[in-house]
């Protein structure tokens, strides 16, 4: 091997050398930087004939593509799981934990114990204002948990809005990062810092949504959600979120554009397709799927049962149960059956009916509403429900027949009575007929008493007409002003009725210990399917240990999630991160070929030196 190959392979070693240098410098000067991937220098060994170099081929950053896409799925999920315990903590300090000062349960022993009393004692003051009292602090904190549960709606909407903006900011900048990375007269320094971002932003985004990535050999990365929606190509998509405004409890989210109370999230793609993501239901994960279900679903589902328990309160103790007079019978095949006065009639107020026939035993019950008339349609307490206009005794039994019969007959006897009648036991019977209806005043006669009501003193009934009067209900519910003002009428049912009579204050424990409800709706299955049931005592024991499952599975699966995603950050950094120790002992080793390579240069140089002064 002659002088000038030996003078250009030590060259080569020493430019080999410095590059290395110079990847091991900003290696550790990166060590530590969020997204930063550690540097390599790729270097090729050529031989001519007898001789032989080394030459730098390529810089290199260490990328698994599994890994990055294991990465997405645990942020997406963590992001996910961690908003959704972050609120229910906050939810769980509004409620308490069983037994707490100021939890449902114990403020509802408190009324109920200061019932007992007043039951008791009906004659003194003192107990009857414990009454009141005691009815006023549960009814502040059913207000109060209605007020926290909707201005937790209204942040989730809010940061829905917020998140929207950020995940368009960052799809704008990796589309951008996409387009300097295609530009080819960069150096390769550069290019790779680029892809760096590239990954630190598709992770931001991944903690908004749930993406897959595909990286193309170019460098770079093509986006869709989980469920297959392309949201960046060659041009990002957009997504627009149109606030619902001020939420309560009656706005909710509903896949019909004219009864939807809440803000709604759209994709417009680059071609102009616009696509309803909560509609359509494609996200999965991320912060913003987070915040939609906990503004749909979750602290809905919390209201719902607030207001069940307040209505539950009212109806315990307003309810006026009239049983039918019985008619007709007295002898084989004679029709026999029932007859209830409706001439008060109020929207919400129902008439229980049961009877056999041919098919079974059936319960239904016909609830008041002045909107029309509704087809036979199961409750959760397995009754069947006809809502119509019972006002109009003649359309009403027209309607009922022609839902119900031919072995039951209805028929409107004047007055406002409606009569229901077998078909004297050939194949039906009548069992009873029983009329519940909200007390109409609080002092005509009834045991019943308006001691909870709606907004402007109004008398909870349950009414279906218009707006359902449960919805929200435990956010207006409040004490009877006119009891509030004379606590005597807890006592004083008639005029003239002694304040040492204990009927009405009987009745009404009587009545909250014993009168059972079952909720309409039901949580989701994921949480159990829970349907509230039994008495106002244990609807609240239920909510508060329904809620108390939710947070604490909540914090379980955000811990699980959390724990996978240091899992793969762990083994991402152990891939990916610069390990100083690694580093020097790789820089002292280039040292020395730099320093090996610099002395054949100077030998060369010498005998270069020699041959031209001979």
């Amino acid at each position: 091997m002659g002088l000038s190959s030996t003078l250009s392979n030590a060259l080569g070693g020493m430019n080999a050398s410095q590059r290395g240098i110079d990847v091991v410098s900003r290696n550790v000067a990166n060590a530590g930087t969020p997204g930063y991937h550690k540097q390599s220098l790729v270097i090729s060994e050529t031989s001519f004939g007898t001789s032989a170099q080394v030459r730098t081929l390529a810089l290199e950053r260490a990328f698994n593509q599994a890994l990055e896409k294991q990465h997405l799925v645990a942020v997406s999920n963590a992001s996910f799981y961690n908003i959704q315990a972050e609120y229910l903590d906050r939810l769980q300090m509004h409620l308490g934990m069983p037994g707490d000062d100021n939890s449902l349960d114990t403020l509802y022993a408190s009324f109920e114990n200061a019932l007992q009393s007043m039951a008791t004692n009906p004659n003194d003051l003192t107990t009857r204002a414990d009454v009141l009292n005691t009815a006023q602090a549960l009814v502040e904190q059913l207000n109060g948990l209605t007020g926290a549960v909707q201005e937790m709606r209204q942040e989730a909407e809010s940061q829905i809005s917020n998140s929207v903006s950020e995940l368009n900011r960052n799809l704008r900048a990796l589309a951008d990062v996409n387009v300097r990375i295609l530009d080819l007269s960069q150096d390769e320094t550069s290019r790779l810092g680029l892809m760096d971002e590239r990954d630190r932003l598709v992770a931001s985004i991944s903690e908004l949504i749930d993406v897959k990535a595909s990286y193309r050999d170019d460098g770079t990365v093509a986006l869709m959600t989980e469920s297959g929606v392309g949201i960046l190509d060659v041009e990002p998509s957009f997504f627009e979120f149109n606030s619902g405004g001020t939420l309560n409890a009656g706005k909710l989210y509903d896949s019909d554009p004219d009864a939807n109370g809440v803000g709604t999230l759209v994709m417009r793609t680059p071609s102009g397709l616009e696509i309803d993501l909560v509609a359509k239901d494609l996200l999965s994960s991320g912060r913003i799927a987070g915040l939609i279900e906990l503004r749909d679903d979750t602290l809905v589902t919390v209201q719902n049962q607030l207001d069940e328990i307040a209505a539950g309160l009212a109806q315990a103790l307003n309810t006026v149960t009239t049983d039918g007079t019985a008619v007709g019978g007295g002898g084989a095949g004679v029709p026999a059956g029932f007859e209830i006065d409706l001439s008060d009639v109020e929207p919400g107020d129902s008439v229980l009916v049961k009877y056999t026939d041919s098919a079974g035993t059936h319960t239904v019950r016909l609830v008041h509403s002045e909107d029309g008339t509704a087809l036979p349609s199961p409750n959760a307490a397995g009754e069947d429900v006809i809502a119509l206009d019972l006002s109009d005794q003649t359309a009403a039994a027209a309607a009922l027949n022609a839902a119900l019969g031919p072995d039951v007959t209805f028929s409107d006897q004047g007055g406002g009575v409606l009569r229901v009648m077998d078909d004297g036991g050939a194949t039906s019977t009548i069992t009873s007929m029983t009329g519940y209806a909200a007390a109409s005043g609080d002092q005509n006669g009834d045991l019943a008493l308006n001691l909870f009501t709606d907004a402007n003193d109004a008398a909870y009934t349950g009414s279906v007409d218009g707006t359902d009067q449960m919805v929200g209900f435990a956010g207006r519910i409040q004490i009877n002003s006119a009891i509030v003002a004379d606590s005597a009428l807890l006592v004083q049912y008639d005029a003239g009725v002694s304040l040492g009579d204990s009927d009405r204050p009987q009745f009404l424990l009587d009545a909250l210990k014993s009168m059972e409800f079952v909720s309409e709706k039901m949580t989701a299955l994921s949480d159990g399917g829970v349907r509230l049931s039994g008495s106002v005592s244990d609807m609240i024991s239920q909510m508060i240990n329904h809620q108390g499952n939710v947070v604490s599975k909540a914090q379980s699966l955000d811990s699980q999630h959390m724990s996978t995603l240091e899992s793969v950050v762990t083994k991402m950094s152990s891939e990916y991160g610069v390990n100083v120790d690694e580093e020097m002992a790789r820089l002292i080793e280039l040292q020395n070929a730099y320093s090996a390579s610099a002395r054949v240069v100077s030998t060369v140089q010498e005998l270069i030196d020699a041959l031209m002064q001979m």
